[in-house]
């Protein structure tokens, strides 16, 4: 019992000690698993690098095209009070061309700071710089849920600091940096839905989804899996999920449903979030596809391309170009397949550069997190670690459909915080390896 006090007296008095370790270390142990500070640190820097960089200052040429292209085309004609139209240089009228959410919030912004204005630049890349601080949470969660704590840490702060995520944040108008937040945050619901009882986290399942699908028609690519795949943790614990799920297809389809009626009014037919399907097939296969994207034949990069799309409409051209896509693929299917091949490669290591030496050096750099990321996932399916199989859907299934339309660095983001996290475990499961092989 005395020997229990002592041991006690001992304890109590370490922890009274001021500590010897210098004043930086101390403070990072406490700052170190914090999400609170790895978010304030992520968005801090983002915007000191827009500040410092003056990334919101874009050129005025092609009248303000490059200030979210598209994107940014739509949210100044919803501003100006033409509605969701005029994706491209001229007017052209109602247009499906891109998926509502992220071109409504440009138009909110338009409003409120004026329309391809210095102050809207800041406000919409500070909210992306947001959105992906916000990253850093979900991150965290799930590396802390799959694998450690330490993996948690690590993956947050490398989001948090590494230069090329920055790229989307600080300098693109556009729903990259919001996509892959919803998809972090809502792999990190479908992983922790079986712990969960009510009717809440359903009804922020189906909610989520709903605002990624208006936000990027890609994500919904990864609901199928979600979705079984925390039905069937579920049932394994005894737990009834048809209440929850079909609340959640309720708010899913309720988000959905103003815009598919927009849609239907405006154009006579049935079109579920997008309509250029047809136009982006044919941007990657066709005469002289190579597995890249053909953008000369864009209506914004080639004259005739925008006259037949204005002299047409937007439903016809689009047809137009799908059959001229589908044509090319019937002709020679082993074509198409060495096509989906090299995008496939492409996708993951980064497309062919014009520039020989720097092109080299960024493609090497964009492969290696992509060798890392495929090397950790194995691991991680290998050890069984929970949840693997679900990073395993999102990594198979997200980036099939530009397998057979067309691959750009940008199309990997959404995914990229689960490849962080990824990368971030096998290192570290190296170093734990190198440590036990010294003892």
């Amino acid at each position: 019992m005395r020997r229990k006090q002592a041991v006690t007296s001992k304890s109590i008095a370490a922890a009274k000690a001021p500590s010897t370790a210098p004043g930086g270390l101390r403070l990072w142990r406490r700052v170190r698993a914090s999400t609170l500070w790895i978010f304030a640190v992520a968005f801090g820097v983002r915007i000191a690098w827009i500040l410092m960089a003056h990334t919101w200052r874009f050129k005025a040429g092609d009248d303000h095209f490059n200030f979210g292209w598209e994107m940014g085309r739509i949210g100044a004609a919803l501003a100006s009070g033409h509605g969701f139209a005029n994706p491209f240089l001229a007017p052209t009228g109602p247009t499906a061309w891109e998926s509502p959410l992220y071109p409504m919030l440009i138009a909110g912004v338009f409003r409120a700071f004026g329309i391809y204005s210095g102050l809207s630049a800041f406000v919409l890349l500070g909210l992306n710089s947001l959105f992906s601080a916000l990253t850093c949470i979900p991150i965290f969660l799930i590396a802390k849920r799959v694998f450690s704590e330490k993996v948690a840490v690590g993956a947050a702060w490398t989001w948090a600091l590494l230069p090329y995520v920055l790229v989307w944040d600080t300098r693109w108008v556009w729903e990259t940096s919001l996509s892959a937040l919803l998809m972090t945050t809502l792999l990190g619901l479908a992983l922790t839905l079986e712990d969960r009882d009510g009717w809440k986290p359903w009804f922020v399942f189906g909610l989520l989804w709903g605002l990624a699908g208006l936000n990027s028609a890609a994500l919904l690519s990864f609901l199928p899996a979600a979705g079984l795949w925390a039905w069937y943790h579920r049932a394994r614990r005894g737990k009834r999920s048809l209440g929850g799920v079909a609340l959640a297809s309720v708010v899913f389809f309720a988000c959905m449903a103003p815009w598919l009626v927009r849609n239907y009014e405006t154009f006579g037919r049935f079109i579920l979030l997008r309509d250029n399907f047809g136009a982006e097939l044919r941007l990657g296969n066709g005469p002289g596809a190579d597995g890249t994207w053909m953008e000369y034949l864009h209506p914004t990069q080639n004259v005739y391309a925008m006259r037949q799309y204005r002299a047409m409409g937007e439903l016809p051209y689009i047809a137009m170009r799908k059959q001229q896509a589908m044509d090319y693929i019937r002709q020679d299917y082993g074509r198409f397949a060495v096509l989906c091949v090299k995008r496939f490669v492409y996708f993951w290591s980064g497309p062919p550069r014009s520039e020989w030496l720097t092109g080299a050096v960024k493609n090497s750099l964009f492969l290696a997190t992509s060798v890392l990321m495929f090397w950790g996932l194995g691991r991680a399916l290998r050890r069984k670690r929970p949840g693997a199989w679900l990073l395993f859907w999102l990594i198979g299934l997200y980036p099939a459909v530009y397998y057979v339309v067309y691959p750009n660095q940008r199309y990997r983001h959404p995914i990229e915080p689960v490849m962080a996290i990824l990368a971030v475990y096998v290192i570290t499961e190296a170093e734990w390896g190198k440590r036990l092989s010294m003892t």
